[in-house]
């Protein structure tokens, strides 16, 4: 899918969700649960870099904490026939993060065939998603959030703060973008949009 139809589409369904809680019930990676709210430069990033990657770190907080305990059974809920499970939605945040990695990091428009087995259903929700995504228990979907989540702070311990501001030309030339689009805001959009999607 092209990346600019899938952030619209990922922009319009955001609204469809309540917010997260405020405060995390859980630890991710090695944070200590002291800085975890802490908005800031963290060691081995540059300055903005790391300041991004703090907010990133308590995102990704909030999801394993809200999901802590769930059954398959809830996991595979759905709320009417066209809603989204939580299990495809936790499975949509791993989606998003890796489209923006093949974007930001590789140049991509798209996914690659791997990566569209394991991540098209979940980029795209609806119909199939509902259908293929279930039947997990809670660990493979927080696994899969974290192969992505892992990459990314890989990856950006290699960048620095002036590649967090490039503006990606194509994508905000493209004739109905009027608002330039940089590295910086796809890890932002992945941090705000996706992260209230989940039922809190």
């Amino acid at each position: 899918m092209h990346r600019r139809n899938f952030l619209m589409k990922t922009a319009f369904a955001a609204g469809s969700f309540s917010a997260l809680p405020l405060l995390a019930r859980s630890n991710t990676f090695s944070t200590p649960p002291d800085e975890l709210m802490l908005i800031g430069p963290k060691d081995g990033y540059s300055p903005q870099v790391g300041t991004l990657v703090s907010m990133l770190n308590y995102n990704r907080s909030t999801i394993i904490g809200i999901t802590k305990g769930l059954t398959i059974e809830q996991l595979d809920y759905l709320h009417d026939p066209k809603a989204n499970t939580i299990g495809a939605l936790i499975m949509h945040l791993g989606a998003t993060e890796a489209f923006y990695q093949a974007n930001t990091f590789e140049g991509r428009d798209d996914f690659n065939e791997t990566e569209k087995k394991l991540w098209n259903d979940a980029m795209s929700l609806g119909d199939a998603g509902r259908k293929n995504i279930k039947g997990q228990e809670l660990k493979y979907y927080i696994d899969r959030i974290t192969e992505v989540r892992e990459k990314t702070l890989r990856e950006l311990k290699s960048k620095d703060d002036k590649w967090l501001m490039e503006i990606d030309k194509k994508w905000s030339n493209e004739k109905d973008r009027s608002t330039p689009t940089g590295n910086g805001f796809m890890y932002v959009n992945t941090n705000l949009i996706t992260a209230g999607r989940l039922p809190g």
